[in-house]
């Protein structure tokens, strides 16, 4: 078969751009009725979009009571979303630093359960201060050491989706044998951070192991995505920036023994479409009209890592206030990066950057057509940049919709997107493969 595309659809209450509650056409009254998010999970389903997924910081962020940016937590949300859906994948992000990896594994393993095979782990380190005050520590671990502890809790988590053989369970019922104990493994696990006996209690689930997705850009993340994700979320302004970490990082996916082509990397993209251009950039300007500048200095301030607060608004914003942010293949901190990389291209006022990251934190915000906005999709995905994207609609259920509607349906035309599902599992919408348990015939 032709390459196929990835649409992912990001959940995020009202959408992606800041402001987006405060318009009419939000869904703003029901960010906590889980009809709302079953109702968008359908339409993505309708639309035969791989997946969706519900991003997550347990901590109220920026603390401005602009926007409540996490809210329902997403395990739990997307149990429910299983429910009234059959195909549609299920991602959620969970921490490594503030999760323990016998709960998570548990958790992921019986979402994939309950939804027959359509679970995916979006993992995150965190770093939001807020978070860790809510789980008894003063701030998180550096950098580094956050990254040492998720190496080894994604080892500990795939020894324990492996710790039922396939075929353990064997309900032989008339010699009293529910499962063959020689096939379910304790896994024994000693390490620096974690001491982890095993097994799990509950036999492995249909695809195995839930798929692995990760969304970190700095130079640790991007080798941890190189190690263990099979999907990785991404934000890059530049086709020409995709395309230079898309190279490296299935580069790097190479070095460590792994198929390259089981790495899938999903740049996000907030799509503002209606019948005409113009139609596009007016709605997009009236959202941008909507947004509270204390909130996007609250952003902004956690995205660079200093204050902003002494610029006047259309005043330019200072190069020198990033330092040696690096490039999209060599730095530290990969969000920071990009916003320097804004600030260098585009020499923009503080109102005009904060205008620019209300869309989508730094993601790629495009205002067009239907046609122009499957322009940019076809583009990226077929000048090595993408092998899909994480779509990020500004307005929710609004112009999801009308991506859904109407972009869609120009991307199966080309054949660059399923018209029908072949399978049934998130790895089978991916073109993943179904790990085999470590642990069998042994």
């Amino acid at each position: 078969m032709p390459r196929q595309l990835v649409l992912n659809a990001f959940l995020h209450d009202t959408g992606h751009h800041e402001a987006a509650w405060r318009h009419l056409n939000s869904g703003a009254e029901r960010i906590n009725d889980i009809t709302f998010y079953q109702q968008i999970a359908q339409k993505a389903e309708a639309g035969k979009l791989d997946s969706v997924f519900l991003a997550d910081v347990p901590g109220l962020a920026y603390d401005t009571g602009h926007r409540l940016s996490h809210g329902l937590d997403p395990i739990t949300l997307l149990s429910a979303v299983a429910a009234v859906t059959s195909r549609i994948g299920l991602i959620a992000s969970a921490s490594t630093t503030l999760s323990d990896p016998y709960t998570l594994a548990r958790q992921f393993a019986s979402l994939d359960t309950i939804s027959n095979g359509r679970a995916g782990w979006n993992i995150v380190t965190t770093y939001a201060k807020a978070a860790a005050r809510n789980y008894g520590l003063d701030d998180m671990p550096p950098h580094a050491e956050r990254y040492l502890r998720a190496h080894e809790f994604v080892e500990v988590a795939n020894k324990l989706w492996d710790s039922w053989e396939d075929d353990a369970l064997v309900i032989d019922r008339d010699n009293g044998i529910l499962f063959d104990t020689a096939k379910v493994h304790a896994i024994d696990h000693h390490g620096d951070f974690y001491n982890v006996r095993g097994p799990l209690t509950l036999p492995r689930s249909p695809q195995g192991r839930p798929v692995l997705v990760q969304a970190g850009a700095s130079n640790d993340g991007r080798e941890f995505a190189a190690r263990h994700a099979e999907a990785v979320f991404t934000a890059h302004q530049t086709v020409e920036d995709a395309r230079a970490f898309y190279t490296d990082l299935k580069h790097q996916a190479a070095s460590f023994g792994r198929n390259a082509d089981q790495v899938l990397i999903l740049p996000g993209i907030s799509p503002f479409v209606a019948d005409t251009e113009q139609e596009a950039r007016e709605l997009a300007h009236e959202l941008n009209t909507l947004t509270v500048p204390a909130y996007g200095l609250a952003q902004l301030q956690v995205m660079a890592g200093q204050s902003f607060a002494d610029l006047a608004w259309d005043d330019k914003v200072p190069l020198e206030r990033f330092g040696q942010a690096g490039n999209v293949l060599d730095n530290n901190r990969g969000r920071r990066q990009l916003v320097a990389n804004i600030v260098e291209r585009d020499r923009p006022t503080l109102r005009e950057l904060l205008y620019r990251l209300a869309g989508a934190r730094g993601h790629n915000v495009v205002a067009g057509t239907p046609v122009q906005v499957a322009d940019i999709i076809t583009e990226w995905f077929n000048t090595g940049a993408a092998d899909g994207f994480n779509v990020m609609p500004p307005l929710y259920p609004a112009l999801f919709n009308a991506f859904v509607d109407k972009v869609v349906p120009i991307l199966q035309e080309r054949g660059l997107f399923r018209t029908e599902y072949a399978g049934s599992t998130l790895r089978e919408h991916y073109g993943l493969s179904r790990p085999r348990s470590q642990f069998a015939g042994r």
